[in-house]
Order: structure tokens, then C-alpha cells, then sequence
């Protein structure tokens, strides 16, 4: 990133512009997650990184935002152009430098971490290290919100390791493009939410050919639709979901394959359950009778979802749906469960498989040998001929001649359960619009993550309180969200 700063710097690009451009979008990003202004205290060190947050602060004050300012230095130690920013704060936007934070009476509380920039090095000692220490506390005992800038102080960039004192962020904005460290396993908790703010003017051709998944590179893959469409252009969706004990499984996928655009959807039911199940699912759904799970392979659909709460009782008609279905399907739960037990039949496979393990099932199909989750993904995608989407805070999508992609959105909230069954619900909606497995993938993760941080910072759930359904409440939301490009 150095590197790319003073090429940009060479072709007489302005450090001043740039860290303009830096602070206007870390300041939109935050307003996406606090659409109502409430308190922001900037911390900052004496680097540019500073004045990158105390121009998002003058943006966050221009729209009504009240401004505290939390020094490591003092003022005429910073750089000028962060000088520059601290005094127009201070003279034109009624911001004061405070020496300690006392009650706060105007939420939500946002704290804004411009400590240390991409050129730190070593753990954080003296002022800086305390300030690090009281941007945690705050966040703990006040319920502050936590945006790092560019990175959490403290974590080594590169490596992706925390020092013994770094910022818990509750969202990371970095600039420019993503680095390594922050989609490291032991980054996540420092970390938190990532969101990547583009400046156009800095430009590298280098950097691992990972890929973090953003709205801006979903965007194309949701088009607007035509106004002369029917059903029948988005795809005929089957869905073995469903037990005794189990039917919630089958009622959120088949909502939320609805809501993510499925022209058509039916969910096929054995006789123990097709009365229970006929009853309580939307009525949009279509609830079909079968002996057997593998009278579906006589269906006529665009792509099939076999799994969510189906049981462990029927695994050889489970596989054998798997190795002979002739369209793209996606393999959950209970159906990953049953294909543990013969992993060799998917190299035999009829057609595209996408398989969504969380890291139990996961261990189940691929044992992990002491690896990283992306290096696991990876050994996973050299094996077998399928896209995997592995869940987790940073799901990664993994596939044969295909780089890693990683989702982002999503919040604590949605350890609960069936957000996997919407998960499957909302992929295999857009598999059968056509989409290539991959691009399934990538769609039904961001958005489901999105939704469900729209549920809490622009509904009424907490990360304690958001459940599957809120999720599927919020999509046509998230889909709006994405045509227009946020982070």
C-alpha cells in the first residue's frame, strides 16, 4: 500500500485529495450502520491515519453529529494536514478535545480509531496503548460501537496477528483494498464487520487474487428486471427439506427461496409429514406428496436443495439424489451429514453441486489438519469438482481453478438457528435463475449477512434477539441495497 501511495503521489496525485476521499467514505459507511446521528469520538495518533478520521468526522458533524476528539499527542506533534482537520473540527464544528470520556447522553456511541496506520510496527506502547485500552473499555461498559479506520490499531497487518493490546472493532473501513492480515482466522474478533472504501486513484496489479465480495461486484449479477417477465424466467426451485421435530427447516427455506426471487417453488414431502407441512408453509409454496426422495428425479425444476432437518434416516435416497440429479444443486445439513459417509460421489455428480458446510459439517466431509480456513477451503476445492461455501464470521467460497472469495457482511446475531436454512433457500433460488454456482454462492451470502444487519441497525432486533425469519423480512431490502452499491 506504500508502494501504491507513492506511485499515485509520482503521478502528482495530492496526499490531501486522497485522504478527502478516504474520509467522505469511511463517514458514508458509518452512516450506513447509524442512519440516525448520535456521538462520535475520534481517536486519533499523530499519523495521516488521523487525519483520514477527522475528515470523516467533519462529514459525520455536517450532518449533525456531535464530535469528541481523544489525543495520543499533542496537536502540533500531528502531521499538517491532520493539524489542518483537527482545527476546522474544532473552530467550525462546535468538536471539542476531551481528556477523558464522562457520561454520554446522545446515542449511538461511535468510536472512531485513527491511532495507528499501515506503517505501524511493534505493539502499541505509552499514550497509544492507552487510548487503545480505553476505546475497549468503552465499548464494554458503555456500549460503544467501534470503527477502525484502515485497520484495528495493534493488529499486525501482514501477519493478521493481535498485539496483547488492540482495538476489538466492532467494523473495520479500510482503504483502497483489503489487507491480507484483516481476513486472517485470528484477526476476526479485532476486526469485526469489514468494509473496503475504493480510491480510484490508487492502483496495484499485485496482491493475493482473493477477493472480498462487495455489492459493487454482486451489482451486475442482479439486474434490474424487464418489465414484460414472468415466473417462468426464474426458475423452478425443488427443495427436500423437513422431519418430525424438524419442520422449520423446510418453512424458512422455501420462504426465503420466495423472497430471493424464485419464479416457482415446491417442497417435496414424504407422507409423515406432507399434512403438517402443507398447513404451516407459505401459501405461495407448492407442498408435494413423494414415496420417496428420489421420485424427485423424474421433476421438472432448475435446481434442487436437499437437507435442511430431513434427519439421518434416509441418507442412500439422500445420496442418490446427489450422484443423479441432472440439474445444479446445493447440499446442506442433514445431506452433507449422509454424504460424509461417501465423499467419492462427488466426483460422479450429474451436474453443479454447491455445498454449504458449517465448520462441524465441515470436519465431517474434509477432517482439517491443523490449517487455516482458507487453506482448508482450498485443499477442499483441489479435491473435489464442486463449489463449497464454508460458513463462518468470514464465509469463504472455494472452488477448482477459482480464487478464494470472502463474504463480509453479517453480524454476531446470526449464530442461531436456521439462518443456514435461509442461507439455502436464498442460494438456491438464484441457481435456478441461471446462475453459475459460484455466483450463487457469493449472491446468497452477502445478502443474507446484510439483511441481517439491516434488521438491527434499521429495525428492531439486537444481536440477541434477530432470528432466521428476520433475515428473510429484510432481503428485498438488502437486493435494494445492492443494486445501489453499499458497503
Amino acid at each position: 500500500m506504500q508502494e501504491v501511495e507513492q506511485v499515485a503521489f509520482a503521478r502528482g496525485i495530492k496526499a490531501a485529495d486522497l485522504m478527502e476521499q478516504a474520509g467522505e467514505g469511511i463517514a458514508c459507511v458509518v452512516e450506513q450502520f447509524f442512519p440516525m446521528p448520535g456521538t462520535c469520538v475520534v481517536y486519533c495518533g499523530k499519523g495521516n491515519n488521523a487525519g483520514d478520521t477527522l475528515v470523516a468526522a467533519r462529514y459525520l458533524a455536517e450532518r449533525g453529529w456531535k464530535i469528541l476528539a481523544r489525543l495520543s499527542f499533542a496537536p502540533e506533534e500531528m502531521p499538517l494536514l491532520p493539524q489542518d482537520h483537527l482545527h476546522t473540527l474544532l473552530r467550525q464544528y462546535d468538536a471539542e478535545c476531551i481528556e477523558k470520556i464522562s457520561k454520554i447522553t446522545t446515542y449511538p456511541l461511535v468510536l472512531l480509531d485513527g491511532v495507528l496506520g499501515i506503517g505501524a510496527q511493534g505493539a502499541p506502547r505509552g499514550s497509544l496503548a492507552i487510548l487503545i485500552q480505553e476505546m475497549n473499555e468503552v465499548r464494554s461498559e458503555l456500549g460503544a460501537f467501534t470503527v477502525a479506520v484502515d485497520l484495528p490499531s495493534g493488529l499486525d497487518l501482514t501477519t493478521g496477528f493481535p498485539s496483547e493490546c488492540c482495538v476489538k472493532a466492532d467494523l473495520t473501513v479500510t482503504i483502497a483494498y483489503a489487507k491480507t492480515g484483516l481476513l486472517a482466522d485470528t484477526a476476526t474478533n479485532n476486526v469485526g464487520r469489514l468494509a473496503v472504501v475504493t480510491l480510484t486513484e490508487l492502483k496495484s496489479s499485485e496482491g493475493d487474487e482473493a477477493s472480498l465480495i462487495t455489492a459493487e461486484s454482486l451489482r451486475a449479477l442482479l439486474p434490474s428486471r424487464l418489465f414484460d417477465v414472468h415466473k417462468g424466467m426464474f426458475g423452478h426451485v425443488g427443495i427436500i427439506a423437513g422431519s418430525r421435530g424438524y419442520l422449520g427447516a423446510a418453512r424458512l427455506a422455501s420462504s426465503a427461496a420466495l423472497h430471493a426471487g424464485a419464479g416457482l417453488v415446491t417442497l417435496y414431502a414424504l407422507p409423515e409429514i406432507y399434512d403438517l407441512l402443507a398447513v404451516s408453509v407459505p401459501p405461495e409454496v407448492m407442498v408435494k406428496p413423494i414415496a420417496c426422495y428420489t421420485n424427485v428425479l423424474s421433476e421438472s425444476l432448475h435446481a434442487l436443495a436437499i437437507g435442511p432437518g430431513i434427519g439421518s434416516q434416509y441418507h442412500s435416497e439422500i445420496l442418490t439424489v446427489i450422484e443423479k440429479a441432472t440439474i445444479p444443486c446445493l447440499v446442506d445439513a442433514d445431506a452433507l451429514n449422509a454424504l460424509a459417509s461417501d465423499m467419492e460421489i462427488l466426483l460422479k455428480c450429474q451436474a453443479p453441486r454447491l455445498l454449504t458446510p458449517h465448520p462441524g459439517e465441515m470436519e465431517r466431509l474434509f477432517s482439517r489438519k491443523n490449517q487455516t480456513r482458507a487453506a482448508w477451503a482450498t485443499d477442499f476445492g483441489r479435491q473435489y469438482p464442486v463449489t463449497l461455501l464454508l460458513k463462518g464470521a468470514r464465509t469463504i467460497i472455494a472452488e477448482q481453478k477459482q480464487p478464494l472469495a470472502y463474504n463480509a457482511t453479517g453480524n454476531p446475531g446470526m449464530a442461531s438457528g436456521g439462518m443456514g436454512d435461509v442461507l439455502s433457500g436464498v442460494a438456491v433460488s438464484f441457481l435456478a435463475a441461471g446462475h453459475q454456482p459460484r455466483e450463487a454462492a457469493m449472491l446468497g451470502a452477502w445478502l443474507c449477512g446484510h439483511a441481517a444487519e439491516l434488521a438491527i441497525f434499521y429495525g428492531t432486533a439486537s444481536p440477541e434477539s434477530l432470528i432466521a425469519s428476520d433475515v428473510i423480512a429484510h432481503l428485498g431490502n438488502a437486493m435494494k441495497d445492492l443494486r445501489e452499491g453499499v458497503f
